[in-house]
């Protein structure tokens, strides 16, 4: 076996069946590219040479075009006598690979690092991205008990891994000697990370700034396995956190802002006499600020100071006038009790739902479900109850496993939800955004009929009949034959009725338009919108036909488009 050194541009060769017949993927040739810009191609190619000196690529081609593409001069080449074995070398060395353990790739990035590579210079060489090298520097840190354990084959789920890998390795230690698992057991990765698990206060939710931070002596972490666009800066010094919020929020409190403190469950706890309320405040209104101690963001709720009621309550007037109070039997469980075991069990939900191992089929499920939720109003005209659909997926107040079910029922909620009709306001946008998406143009019915078309102007329909061939009649109804007549055997489907939004609609989908916003007076929103794109005005462009009755094509193009 010889090996050349060559102008890769220049090479001529023979290029016979590339075993690999579906290219890799983009992101894998630009890696490529840009690992063997840094440090080069590690494996040359390996060519065949016949009696007569002309060459056959065996295996490389991904390597030989990134060298043309870097633009190489000297390219070096393996190159061996032609024999049987050559088809077999190409499909074995596409076959016969094995990535590195992930321990093993942890180490090596650490090796690097010790040898005075740059996390930059890293990141440029294999093709990642900095915030990965980092993220595997941090990992190959983690206890080496637990690192072998891990090579074994028995990988932490990556919300617990993150969390072990977050601990100091002091920590680290005595949580493993305390959950080390027996020989033949598995490891309790939740009791690791649970043992392991602080509270974090994100900085994405301080208030305070730089002064803060520096008098309470707040140094930020990175969460490394957090999104690569988020703010993942935290600090597990909880107290020092809250107190600089606290510190902020006293020097910036508005007009009618106010502070007020918290139940023993974590709750606002408002001013004896106050009511709490939804709606927009006025200027006599209060905003009571309080910082969440979970979160350590701050957070606001608007409330009022309610007047005293005349009336006695819980009793009945005697007839002297006096008020009698009834004995009330106390439940178990108070209203308020209820109340904060309802706030607590949002919480835990929502945590829940934010774990990364939750399958598709259970999101679905949950999805159908929440469409039967009491919060959940749907208005499409519907005739069967939501919740008669939901509660074909639960069994004994169980979510079925039967995937084919949730599927179908999925389905009918859709069907059930998503509603193009103004009678029943319909679903808005959100359903032509969804028929646009899985391709429902395809199934719409064709229009050239006695029962859509007079609901043209003159001027639409004149204008389908051109697009279609079709002259103007003398008369409305003659053309609308005729369109009916050369639509025969043909769809036809008018531009305005199609799913997809125009320009200006997903403009205003995108702003708050179709959000709540408590600025819109009563009245305002998607029904004035409908009652707007829907109307009908007279049109006295049509001519009256020889019946006795006047031609019924007087809507106007607005409600074409609508329709």
């Amino acid at each position: 076996m010889e090996l050349r050194i060559v102008d890769p541009k220049t090479l001529e060769f023979k290029d016979t069946k590339d075993p690999r017949t579906i290219a890799a993927d983009k992101t894998s040739d630009d890696a490529l590219k840009a690992s063997a810009k840094a440090i080069g191609i590690i494996e040359p190619p390996l060519f065949s040479e016949a009696e007569d000196g002309s060459l056959t690529i065996i295996t490389g081609r991904r390597r030989l075009r990134t060298a043309i593409a870097n633009k190489v001069k000297e390219f070096a080449i393996l190159v061996k006598p032609a024999d049987p074995l050559d088809n077999m070398r190409a499909v074995a060395e596409n076959v016969i690979r094995a990535p590195m353990s992930p321990v093993d790739l942890w180490r090596a990035i650490e090796s690097l690092a010790s040898e005075n590579w740059t996390e930059e210079a890293i990141a440029k060489s294999l093709a990642i991205p900095v915030r990965q090298v980092k993220q595997l520097r941090l990992l190959a840190k983690v206890l080496p008990e637990i690192l072998e354990r891990i090579g074994q084959g028995d990988m932490p789920q990556i919300h617990f891994l993150r969390t072990i890998a977050s601990a100091p390795l002091s920590e680290q230690a005595e949580a493993w000697e305390a959950n080390k698992p027996k020989k033949k057991d598995g490891v309790s990765w939740h009791a690791i990370a649970n043992a392991l698990s602080r509270r974090q206060m994100f900085a994405r939710d301080a208030k305070f700034g730089a002064t803060e931070q520096q008098a309470f002596g707040i140094a930020w972490s990175e969460d490394l396995f957090a999104p690569a666009k988020e703010d993942s800066r935290y600090t597990t010094d909880t107290d020092a956190f809250l107190a600089a919020q606290r510190a902020w929020l006293e020097a910036n409190l508005g007009e009618n802002g106010t502070i007020i403190e918290l139940e023993q469950y974590g709750n606002p706890k408002l001013p004896k006499g106050a009511e709490r309320i939804w709606s927009t405040p006025t200027a006599d209104d209060r905003i009571g600020y309080y910082i969440d101690t979970h979160s350590g963001a701050i957070k606001s709720i608007a409330y009022r100071i309610a007047k005293k009621a005349s009336a006695s309550v819980g009793g009945h007037a005697t007839e002297d006038g006096e008020d009698v109070v009834q004995p009330k039997t106390r439940p178990d469980i108070t209203g308020k009790g209820m109340e904060i075991i309802g706030e607590m069990r949002t919480e835990a939900l929502h945590k829940a739902l934010s774990r990364p191992d939750l399958g598709d089929q259970t999101l679905i499920a949950l999805l159908i479900l929440a469409l039967a939720a009491d919060n959940v109003t749907v208005r499409t005209g519907n005739t069967t109850p939501m919740r008669t659909l939901v509660s074909k997926i639960v069994e004994g107040g169980k979510i079925t496993a039967d995937t084919d079910l949730i599927r179908a029922i999925a389905v009918q909620a859709l069907q059930a939800t998503l509603s193009c009709q103004l009678k029943y306001n319909g679903s808005g946008a959100a359903a032509r955004i969804a028929g646009d998406a899985i391709g429902a143009d395809a199934e719409l019915p064709t229009m050239a009929t006695e029962d859509f078309l007079p609901s043209l102007s003159r001027a639409a329909l004149e204008k389908l009949g051109s697009s279609m061939g079709v002259l103007p009649r003398g008369k409305v109804k003659d053309t609308r034959a005729a369109v009916i007549e050369q639509a025969r055997e043909t769809r036809v489907v008018l531009p305005e009725a199609q799913f997809a939004l125009s320009e200006e609609e997903a403009a205003r989908f995108s702003r708050d338009y179709y959000q709540y916003s408590a600025e819109v007076d009563e009245g305002d929103g998607e029904d004035e919108e409908l009652s707007e794109s829907g109307k009908l005005t007279e049109d006295s462009q049509d001519e009256p036909d020889d019946s006795s009755a006047p031609d019924s094509d007087n809507e106007d193009e607005d409600h074409a488009a609508a329709a």
